[in-house]
């Protein structure tokens, strides 16, 4: 992988809301090209499985809405589930205060928040506005397979509404069956639960979609800060 180049700044001269909207679409739509973003079925993210703006310190976000992931999988249930993990696990970052906005918020159709979007400054400004909130989190669940062959894909990225810069994003799939996501998993339930974690609630993250969302959830968040 080469080294990251991105210049994503949205021009804002007057008169120029379509050609800002044309470069933020191509700025999202090359992003796995720019980034080095790749899939990395079984290892954690890495670094070039996501990108975090070096330009922007996302501690200084100040309020960030998460919109209910997309789901392009088969199971309904996954899309809330990863939703709610990812908002625990990244309300615990104490980076910037994250609230949700689900689907059946009449907010969502009124704002058309369609992950897949991409939008003018104008629909920017309005979200901020009413969401009250400087950036939104969205994304998709690409895959998932349930037990015995355990497995989440996300795309996900994080936008500044004030200027339409892209803060964060990353695309992973997380195999409960691979033998190194076994093995962080069995790091997870270390760190998280000291006391008394036993290899029958290491077993359960394999078998459950929800104990296994939070972990996928919690490697998410740890992409949020620059490595030490």
């Amino acid at each position: 992988m080469g080294t990251i180049q991105m210049d994503n700044t949205v021009k804002t001269t007057p008169n120029t809301f379509t050609i800002a909207a044309l470069c933020l679409t191509v700025v999202l739509t090359c992003l796995p090209t720019l980034s080095g973003c790749a899939t990395h079925k079984g290892s954690s993210p890495s670094a070039d499985s996501y990108y975090l703006n070096p330009q922007k310190n996302l501690s200084a976000t100040g309020r960030v809405t998460i919109i209910e992931l997309d789901n392009n999988s088969m199971y309904p249930q996954i899309s809330e589930e990863i939703t709610e993990a990812l908002f625990q696990a990244i309300q615990k970052k104490q980076l910037f205060g994250i609230t949700i906005l689900r689907h059946n918020n009449p907010q969502y159709k009124e704002l058309q928040l369609d992950s897949s979007a991409h939008y003018t400054l104008e629909q920017m400004a309005q979200m901020r506005r009413q969401l009250n909130c400087n950036a939104i989190l969205v994304g998709t669940v690409n895959t998932y397979q349930p037990y015995p062959h355990m497995s989440i894909g996300l795309n996900l990225r994080i936008m500044d509404l004030a200027d339409g810069q892209l803060l964060w994003a990353l695309e992973q799939i997380w195999d409960s069956t691979d033998k190194t996501t076994e093995q962080r998993i069995t790091n997870y339930y270390n760190a998280q639960m000291r006391s008394g974690s036993s290899a029958l609630r290491e077993q359960l993250v394999a078998v459950s979609s929800l104990n296994f969302a939070k972990f996928v959830a919690f490697e998410v968040s740890q992409t949020l800060e620059p490595r030490q």
